[in-house]
């Protein structure tokens, strides 16, 4: 096809695609990102004759990543765009079959999380001449199905692209969503891998450089005016900081906010670090893996106000953590949806720019000085807590989980990078961690998803090179995706990693305590002569392991050899394992309970005294919900 007007130039559509991704570019408040900074790729029939020879292609233009598990490419690129709040993001190309469906929870972990990434899966032949292929899926009345329309729901944006000059606007739209704060997550351009290698004539300025501009939409008037009324008439008002904060880069706005008002924060899962730990006015974090200063407040607060936060269970303990009768909400989110949920007052803005709103009409309040004296003392209660949790006087000993937060909170930098994501690590880390910048803390509990940490720490490194990087990783998670230790190895990429060996999962084990399930199936034990899991330890070494993948392990049997560990860890310059056995019984400290429930449904009727339990104490806690309308 030729354009008479336009000058063109000839090559494939997936030649086409790498050149056109290579030049787009997002801005805000005058700096620039790369949008698409690299890709990551595992190549088999569906792309290696298509996007794998445009990357040999343009080796120049496209940064190539080699990863061993689809999954596992997905959630380095997360990890590479939280890190740099958005602005950037990384592609993902995959075969057809079982490749395409590895994304999906890759993606559904991103689109959870809002976190932009692209997934180029490969797809069966668009012309279909010969059917079915390897790998495909036949679906008895839908001719057009492939898996990756598996992908449909778990995406902000889905596109196949079928001809080679649908490409265009499918490309277009691709980058508008990755760009878009409020709009952002997965998006899948879904390639059969004929069009992938068929050639055709694009007009110049498809590979033209296109900056997309990051908007900072500023407040309504009357919503912003409803809001400072709301502020200016509690008396007990709570600021929830959630992702939201540090994807604005608000965390100095939010400070200077709370300066002037006294109001105290506390913190999600995703938001936490908007404050430094050790600001007065930072109260921890909130709802069920809270902070019991942050849920005494929550309890009592006449206005909450959320920043950026999706407000899921485990930050409302599922609907019984706001108890004042007389409670309302104030939403600020840069979208509607998430602004309106509690029935909120909405402010639809960019959190940035509505808290320095809010701050310019706020001069001359402050919260009473008795409830700043109230939250101050139950922070300094709460720090002592977490001096107790992490206090080792004897050296000698098998350190317990959190003594080994305790032992990494003293050895990190200010600028550090701790990322975890599941197992019974979220909670303490929630209710201890000291995060001291904006971006140390790092814990994807959106999707909590097994097996996040290691690439996450693999994509926080190649976006901050000069940062160390800490995957805090237990057991069962590490025996889902100890893969990507070789993607490390392979970049040269100095990742830290912290393997806990507890034998099981430990986390699912408590609540399956607690909920009458005995801890059924969650320990790695050998199966005793009665059919459960209750016989000696496996006999697994996960150090050996991660050594024969090629990282320098470090193991530490007591308190003295893990601070040492750690130490010689952090000064490593190529990827090293800290591994570390925990005390599973008896010795303190332990992390501290629940300040909130959170409602995971038991049994109604059983025959187990445990389920009987558990059943009696879930209906006093679900009758203290509350629907806030």
């Amino acid at each position: 096809m030729s354009h008479s007007s336009q000058s063109t130039r000839r090559l494939t559509v997936a030649q086409a695609l790498v050149r056109f991704l290579s030049v787009q570019y997002t801005e805000r408040d005058g700096v620039r990102h790369r949008l698409i900074a690299g890709t990551w790729g595992i190549f088999g029939h569906g792309n290696v004759a298509g996007i794998g020879q445009a990357l040999l292609e343009y080796p120049d233009l496209m940064p190539y990543h080699q990863g061993r598990n689809e999954q596992a490419m997905v959630h380095a690129a997360v990890g590479h765009a939280r890190h740099l709040d958005r602005l950037s993001a990384q592609a993902v190309t995959t075969s057809i079959g079982p490749g395409a469906t590895n994304l999906v929870t890759g993606a559904a972990l991103a689109t959870v999380n809002r976190l932009p990434v692209l997934l180029l899966p490969g797809d069966t032949f668009a012309t279909r001449p010969a059917d079915p292929l390897l790998q495909q899926l036949e679906h008895p009345a839908e001719a057009d199905v492939s898996v990756n329309d598996t992908l449909r729901p778990v995406c902000r944006y889905f596109d196949r692209v079928t001809r080679p000059e649908a490409l265009i606007p499918s490309a277009l739209n691709a980058m508008r969503v990755l760009a878009d704060p409020a709009e952002t997550g997965a998006v899948t351009l879904a390639l059969p891998q004929d069009v992938q290698a068929e050639a055709f004539d694009w007009p110049e300025e498809f590979f033209a450089e296109r900056v997309w501009h990051v908007r900072r939409p500023a407040p309504d008037p009357a919503e912003l005016a409803a809001a400072v009324r709301a502020v200016r008439a509690a008396g007990r008002p709570l600021i929830v900081a959630g992702g939201g904060v540090h994807h604005s880069r608000a965390e100095e706005a939010l400070r200077a906010l709370v300066e002037a008002t006294g109001i105290p924060v506390a913190s999600t899962q995703a938001g936490k670090g908007s404050l430094r730990y050790d600001h007065p006015a930072d109260v921890g974090g909130i709802g069920h893996t809270g902070t019991a200063v942050a849920d005494d407040l929550a309890r009592t607060a006449d206005l909450v106000v959320g920043i950026g936060t999706r407000y899921t269970d485990f930050t409302t303990a599922s609907g019984t953590l706001f108890q004042h009768p007389g409670v309302r909400f104030l939403g600020v989110n840069i979208t509607g949806f998430d602004a309106h949920k509690l029935s909120a007052r909405t402010v639809v803005a960019d959190a940035r720019t509505a808290l320095e709103a809010l701050a310019g009409e706020l001069t001359g309040y402050r919260v009473d000085p008795a409830y700043e004296a109230e939250y101050r003392a139950g922070k300094e209660r709460w720090e002592r807590v977490v001096a107790a949790a992490y206090r080792a006087d004897d050296g000698n000993a098998v350190p317990t989980q959190t003594q080994v937060l305790g032992a990494l909170d003293a050895v990190v930098g200010d600028e550090d990078v701790v990322i975890n994501a599941a197992g019974s690590l979220p909670g303490d880390l929630h209710k201890l961690w000291r995060a001291r910048s904006p971006r140390q803390y790092h814990l994807e509990y959106g999707y909590s998803c097994m097996g996040y940490e290691i690439p996450a720490g693999i994509g926080v490194q190649q976006a901050a090179p000069d940062t160390v990087v800490w995957s805090l990783v237990g057991d069962g998670t590490y025996l889902m995706m100890p893969t990507e230790i070789v993607t490390a190895v392979q970049e040269g990429l100095p990742v830290k990693l912290v393997l806990i060996q507890n034998h099981g999962y430990a986390s699912i084990g408590g609540l399956s305590e607690s909920v009458g399930g005995e801890r059924f199936g969650t320990a790695y034990r050998y199966r005793a002569a009665d059919g459960t899991f209750t016989g000696a330890p496996l006999p697994v070494d996960l150090a050996a392991n991660a050594a024969s993948l090629g990282m320098d392990v470090l193991r530490a049997k007591t308190v003295r050899e893990l601070r040492d560990a750690l130490a010689t860890a952090r000064a490593a310059e190529r990827p090293t394992c800290v591994y570390v056995e925990t005390a599973l019984d008896g010795p303190t400290p332990a992390a501290p309970p629940a300040e909130a429930w959170w409602d995971v449904p038991v049994a109604e009727t059983a025959s187990r005294e445990a389920a009987v339990r558990a059943r009696e104490d879930y209906e006093r806690q679900v009758a203290a919900r509350r629907r806030h309308l």
